[in-house]
């Protein structure tokens, strides 16, 4: 049993923000600036502790979800490869196929030409990451991470339409992966 601290379980929120910091080192060594200035500076594991898979899958999803949408540029409408990293992204419980096909439609409506979602491609595809594994995710954080999710879209410039629908898919597949 996790103590509760502020409402949120300890275990939960340390887990989450652990991975939100493993998502932000990934970006950066992907992105080939090493980590974000923001970040605290990591220490790699000893050398008798092998990597973790998890976290080198979960890296890997994240790199590969952004490349997903940075390709909506030059073809939209080929939405398999998101679709395929969309479906991996569930470390547990597995949203419906019909569910993701349709956040992939909307994603793909929402991103593509849109040149302002560029420098936040990375913040984006660490939400919705994390949203397909809402078991691991208290209400709160559902919430934080939609809304974030929503301020991105809005800023980028989507359609108030298309981030209605991006919004209430990831709600739907947050709820299916519970």
């Amino acid at each position: 049993m996790h103590a509760a601290r502020g409402g949120f379980c300890v275990g939960a929120t340390g887990a989450f923000n652990a991975a939100k910091q493993q998502a932000k080192g990934a970006a950066g060594a992907a992105s080939g600036g090493g980590q974000p200035p923001s970040a605290p500076p990591s220490t790699p594991p000893p050398a008798n502790q092998p990597p973790d898979p998890a976290l080198a899958a979960t890296r890997q999803n994240i790199v590969n979800l952004r490349y997903d949408f940075e390709k909506f540029d030059s073809n939209p409408t080929n939405t398999a490869p998101l679709i395929k990293d969309l479906t991996a992204a569930a470390q547990g419980a597995q949203a419906k196929s019909a569910s993701v096909s349709q956040l992939a439609g909307h994603l793909a409506t929402a991103i593509a030409g849109n040149k302002k979602l560029s420098a936040q491609q990375q913040k984006l595809a660490q939400n919705i990451h994390a949203l397909f594994n809402g078991a691991h995710l208290s209400a709160a954080q559902q919430q934080m991470l939609l809304d974030s999710v929503q301020k991105i879209l809005t800023d980028g410039g989507v359609a108030a339409e298309d981030v209605t629908n991006v919004i209430n898919d990831l709600k739907t597949i947050a709820a299916e992966t519970k």
